[in-house]
């Protein structure tokens, strides 16, 4: 019922807000309608109010009689706000084109009763014609003496010499039907106003205004310490981490008297019980002197909470102390001396006067480390109370939920037939369940009632769970997180049912989407406020910042919106005759596949719900040609959307009263790859209401269909940078918020500067290119840049014609606002230093970003006007030698110089702080850059971590005459790229914190600052500390690949134990002498070593395999574990492998052999045929590159544990070996299979 009220409430608001309109007051108002606007709008705030009361304070519950008066005044509500909304639509036509149809008639000259007469004329002639206004506007004289638009032009705007039709049909005016506008709003009006006097006669039963009414507030269970489930399902990982910081802060946290540490999580995800757990652990009891459990739920009362607190420590026994001063003294005297652990459990609200208040006593302690644990759903009372980092609980993992699911079921007595008649319908049941332990309980207890498949298959396929309505199931736990939400959040909530799960929401697009439906007027912050409430969760993306919605709080929004919302899955079954007929909101999630239902199912939709008023359709994801067929013929009659997603592969994927739709305000139009000729609908331009159009997704023409520019309410063009500059004549949008770039041309009209001076509202980034077109300074200032306060990014774009008279001031006109943060300026020329608003007094004082790029100003601006700069970018700038004294500052993170070919020098003054927060320093291109800041410094151990102690990336390149420190220079150096010459090569140093790739460096290395570093791969000649090898600890991987220098493996004894895995690839001088394996590389899993191309006798692998041999039977420092454990061997030679000795070594643990670039090999001997049978657990076999072997071996078969074999490069390999293959072979391949391996 509360959400009927919302909506009712919501609609009487939509058509007060059009009750407001100056010209839709004076038309109600008019000699035709003779209505009272004010009266009106009177009427509808009394019963708006009313509904509000009655709503915070539960009056409406169980009142079916006053419910059903609810749902008529909102379909009155609706058919008010759908005629008054579309007479405001012609109002704007009206504007567009100098006509009068629309205008109010105030009866005070003959010629409004003419035009009066006339439109009855016209009314009475065509009365077949709905009121709806859908018919076209006739092409003929009009009796102002304008004409309608011509929509029917083929020449595209922006290219007005070439054909542009689109293949949606023309864009036809709609025509103004007055007589039946007139009376539709007059009737509507005066059915609704009776019942707003019923509605408000019900509510007076039992007024509202009383004092002493109740708010609704539902209580919560009280839970206590003792946890009802002994086991932890789990979370193990997670459990000891937390005991584990719980004990060791506490213990070594000596400058706190006692940490905070908040768990949070949506309703029935486990945090009590987890937090029952930590609770009662054996260790966490041994190391607290005093325990408290505390169960705070809906009612946080500061005095109540300490008479729990005092009531429940050890010789107390003044708990019942009313006096909250006298309370705090005995806690404070209690605890003065002990280390205690505290737990809030379930906190639903909490002011930070009231915390403070709470924890007063719990800073008068002596004993350090003591520990305050919270539980609640709300992010917003985590980030308020915490003083450590909150733990976030989620669902449990699939496994581990299966598990607890199992276990709650069947309450250990698994019956005997479980496994094949109900496991696969278990499995299934739980992935619908989203980890959440509650869930499983409501569940489990309507599947312990009977074990039969039969109903266990109808729990899962009518998801029976969700209507479980006990305070102990899930829903009813979730629905109280609803039920804590202000007014309006509720309002919004319940339409993320219409998205599918795991939806990455945008907060523009679903703020866009709540004002078109008429849930909110304007952009408010409700997403973040979600967001501390626990409903949504924020993450990150190439994209940028979204939110996610856990999908049992999805489930949620679907039951509270049950009656307006519909999400259809084409590959679910479902059924049109169980939908509500009030749903106003449709969506449609289309999948690779749908059910064989769908078609007739959709039929029925047609005539189950109103498909004209429908306020939304959106349908998700790609379709072909049979969906549309579907949802065309489906949707044929639709008429009062707000909002539309369409994915659009023809025409036939459109509504076919597509270019009806006069109320639209948000619409989403995709198209696939592929499609590159098709052209956007040409109905767009008559949308008057849009508001928002998201064409992020469109992949096909970037040509705008013509008279784009009508869209006059349109505040957000969601599109790649090509759509926003083929805007002609985008002035006109003066309520447009973003362009994305603005192309100025003056062979086609429409591309003015002028266009941009009227776009006041206009914010985000905005890039102008063309700039050598714009004549003057003059021209320039119509662009009216200074006037965008809530433009953030201006990019200012020159072409290469830079020779127009009087241009070298132009830039002087460009000047933006104050609030700017970002700068970019490129190709600039003429040689007369920056703009005046870059050289004197620079009015962005807090400018963050400035990128300078082709610039020929002779001088840069200066940057020590510019103190909150954080990045600078100068790019391509000749006769630059110094940069600074100024450029230094606090707040610098990123330093770019890229082809400075003069550039010697960066100055950074007597006064520099050394760069604290410099994150990010590139250089390239610099030929006579001769030195970084304090880089001179970094040899002198004191200053070494004084300068640039944040810097995480530091790129060099064709800088020769910059000297350079050992690399990294500081251990928060995470990105490294250094390219030098070297001869007629570049030697290239690459460093990514976990991974060092050399090529012909030279240069020093700082091994002591990767102390994270994997993998290292180094080749031609590159210089390496071997001494210091051994400190890399974390090293797993060493390659080194093509190094002729490279002459003695003596050189890796000193490999740190961490090692699995050494290859050694056409290193054609190297020696085995020297080497031993066996302790240099105790934990070595993978050894390769072999040369692509030799064709001589030698071969390094055999040397090292004879080494090892010598090494293991002469017991040569075995190591500890007293085996060597390869399990990965490659090597170059087949017969040095395949001998009795090196083959016993490897006999229990090499799963992989490879044979790689054998060139000697011609044969495979009966020694070598005996080795092999050796190999045991030998799993895969490999032959690459061995061009001279006939055969494969003979014993192939006999190898038990052989399950792959390939064979590449090998092509004299023709045949299978005469016993065959191993039984246990699963993968054969070999690239260029012979007749015989067939």
């Amino acid at each position: 019922m509360e959400a009927a009220i919302g909506v009712a409430s919501g609609l009487i608001d939509g058509v007060v807000n059009l009750l407001s309109n100056e010209l839709v007051q004076a038309y109600v108002a008019s000699t035709e309608l003779g209505l009272n606007a004010d009266k009106i709008k009177t009427s509808l705030f009394y019963a708006q109010d009313l509904l509000q009361q009655a709503r915070q304070r539960g009056m409406a519950e169980d009142r079916p009689g006053l419910q059903g008066l609810v749902q008529q005044l909102s379909a009155k509500a609706d058919e008010a706000e759908d005629a008054l909304d579309e007479l405001h639509y012609f109002m704007f036509q009206d504007q567009l084109d100098g006509t009068k149809y629309a205008v109010p008639d105030l009866g005070d000259d003959l010629r409004g009763h003419t035009r009066h007469g006339r439109h009855a004329l016209r009314h009475a002639v065509g009365n077949c014609i709905a009121c709806f206004s859908c018919s076209r506007m006739p092409q003929d004289n009009l009796d102002d003496g304008s004409l309608a638009v011509d929509t029917n032009n083929p020449h595209n705007a922006t290219k007005p010499a070439s054909a542009s039709r689109s293949n949606a049909g023309p864009a036809d005016k709609l025509t103004f039907h007055r007589v039946a506008m007139s009376k539709k709003i007059k009737l509507v009006i005066e059915q609704i106003l009776p019942l707003c006097d019923r509605v408000s006669e019900l509510l007076k039963i039992n007024p509202p205004h009383a004092n002493n009414t109740p708010i609704v507030s539902r209580k919560r269970p009280i839970i206590g310490s003792t946890t009802t489930q002994d086991t932890l399902y789990g979370r193990r990982d997670l459990f000891e981490q937390t005991l584990k910081d719980i004990i060791t802060t506490s213990a070594t946290n000596s400058s706190e008297k006692f940490s905070v540490l908040p768990i949070v999580g949506p309703g029935g995800i486990g945090k009590t019980t987890f937090t029952q757990h930590l609770y009662n652990d054996k260790r966490i009891d041994e190391h607290f002197s005093v325990r408290v459990w505390i169960c705070i739920s809906t009612d946080f009362d500061v005095l109540k909470i300490s008479q729990q607190i005092l009531s429940r420590i050890e010789g107390s026994n003044n708990a019942n102390q009313t006096s909250l001063d006298q309370l705090q003294i005995s806690i404070a005297q209690n605890l003065k001396s002990k280390r205690f652990l505290i737990v809030f459990d379930d906190i639903w609200e909490c002011t930070d006067q009231s915390w403070e208040n709470l924890l007063a006593p719990f800073m008068k302690g002596e004993a350090k480390g003591s520990m305050v644990l919270v539980t609640t759903r709300f992010p917003f009372i985590a980030k308020m109370v915490k003083s450590i980092n909150p733990i976030p609980l989620e669902g449990l993992e699939p496994d581990e939920f299966f598990t607890f699911f199992e276990a709650f079921v069947f309450e250990g007595k698994e019956p005997e037939d479980y496994q094949h008649a109900l496991n696969d319908v278990a499995r299934n049941i739980a992935k619908k369940l989203k980890g959440s332990p509650l869930a499983a309980k409501t569940v489990g207890r309507l599947l312990r009632k009977d074990l039969s498949r039969e109903h266990w298959m109808g729990v899962l396929e009518n998801n029976e769970w969700q209507n479980q309505k006990n305070d102990d199931d899930i829903m009813p736990s979730l629905r109280i997180s609803y039920d804590y939400l202000p007014f309006h959040l509720k309002k919004c909530f319940p339409y993320f049912a219409l998205f599918p799960e795991d939806y990455s929401f945008r907060n523009l697009e679903i703020t866009q989407f709540w004002i078109a439906i008429g849930v909110i007027d304007k952009d408010e912050k409700y997403m973040e406020e979600l967001l501390d409430n626990g409903f949504l969760v924020k993450g990150n993306d190439r994209w940028g910042e979204h939110y996610v919605m856990h999908d049992l709080l999805h489930e949620l929004s679907r039951s509270v919106s049950s009656q307006e919302c519909l999400n259809i899955s084409s590959s679910v079954s479902f059924r049109a005759d169980a939908i509500p007929k009030s749903i106003r909101h449709l969506s449609i999630t289309m999948e690779d596949r749908y059910e064989g239902t769908f078609r007739r199912e959709m039929v029925k939709l047609r005539s189950k719900i109103d498909i004209v008023n429908l306020r939304a359709l959106m349908i998700f994801r790609a379709y072909g040609e049979n969906i549309d067929k579907i949802l065309k013929e489906t949707f044929k009659e639709i008429e009062g959307l707000r909002v539309l997603l369409v994915e659009m592969s023809s025409a036939d994927s459109l509504p076919k009263n597509f270019s009806k739709l006069l109320h639209l305000r948000y619409l989403r139009v995709s198209s696939p790859y592929g499609l590159s000729e098709m052209s956007l609908p040409s109905a767009l331009p008559i949308f008057y209401h849009l508001i928002f159009l998201d064409l992020q997704d469109w992949r096909s023409s970037s040509n705008l269909p013509e008279h784009i520019s009508r869209l006059v309410n349109l505040r957000h063009f969601i599109a790649k940078n090509e759509l926003h500059s083929n805007v002609p004549e985008v002035g006109k949008l003066e309520q447009l918020q973003e362009l994305k770039e603005f192309h100025v041309k003056k062979e086609t009209l429409g591309f003015e500067m002028e266009e941009l001076g009227k776009l006041t509202h206009l914010g985000g980034e905005l890039c102008l290119r063309n700039l050598e077109k714009v004549a003057s300074k003059e021209e320039a200032n119509k662009a009216n840049l200074a006037l965008k306060r809530s433009l953030k990014t201006l990019t200012l774009v020159w072409g290469t014609d830079q020779a127009v008279a009087g241009a070298t001031d132009v830039v002087d006109g460009l000047q933006p606002h104050d609030n700017l943060r970002e700068l970019a300026i490129e190709d600039h020329g003429g040689g007369v230093g920056p703009p005046c608003w870059l050289c004197h007094d620079i009015p962005f004082k807090h400018l963050e970003s400035l990128a300078l790029a082709g610039v020929t100003w002779g001088t840069l601006p200066p940057f020590g006007q510019l103190p909150y700069l954080k990045i600078i970018r100068l790019k391509n700038i000749a006769g630059v030698r110094i940069i600074g004294p100024d450029l230094g500052f606090i707040h610098l993170k990123e330093v770019e110089f890229d082809g400075m070919p003069d550039l010697e020098k960066w100055d950074v003054g007597p006064n520099c702080h050394s760069f604290p927060n410099l994150e990010s320093i590139v250089c390239k291109n610099c030929p006579k850059f001769l030195a970084l800041p304090f880089f001179s410094d970094c040899l002198v151990p004191c200053t070494k971590d004084i300068h640039y102690p944040n810097l995480s990336k530091f790129l060099v390149t064709e800088c020769p005459q910059l000297p350079l420190p050992p690399m990294p220079y500081t251990s928060t150096l995470i990105r490294v790229l250094i390219r030098v010459e070297v001869g007629d090569s570049l030697g290239t140093m690459s460093y990514s914190g976990d991974r060092l790739v050399l090529r012909s460096y030279g240069s020093a290395l700082a091994f002591e600052n990767m102390g994270k570093l994997d993998s290292i791969s180094f080749s031609g000649g590159s210089t390496i500390p071997w001494a210091e090898l051994p400190t890399l600890t974390s090293l797993r991987q060493f390659l080194i690949e093509e190094d002729p220098g490279f002459l003695s493996m003596a050189l890796l004894s000193n490999l740190p134990t961490s090692l699995t895995s050494l290859s050694l690839i056409d290193c054609e001088n190297l020696t085995a002498d020297g080497f031993n394996p066996l302790i240099a590389a105790v934990n070595l899993k993978k050894l390769a070593v072999y040369n692509t191309g030799r064709e001589g006798p030698r071969s390094v692998a055999a040397d090292l395999l004879s080494e090892l041999v010598v090494a293991s039977t002469t017991k040569l420092l075995l190591p500890a574990a007293g085996c060597f454990q390869l399990e990965t061997l490659d090597v170059d030679c087949i017969s040095a492998m395949l001998a009795a000795p090196v083959c016993s070594l490897f006999a229990t643990t090499l799963h992989e052999l490879v044979f790689s670039c054998d060139q000697r090999v011609e044969s495979f001997t009966e020694e070598e045929e005996d080795a092999l049978q050796l190999l045991t657990s030998l799993q895969t076999l490999f032959f690459w590159k061995c061009p001279g072997l006939p055969s494969l071996p003979e014993g192939l078969h006999s190898l038990s544990s052989l399950t792959e074999l390939q064979v590449v490069g090998c092509p004299e390999i023709r045949s299978l070996p005469k016993g065959g293959l191993p039984a246990s072979l699963t993968k054969l391949y070999q690239d260029s299979l012979p007749l015989g391996l067939s």
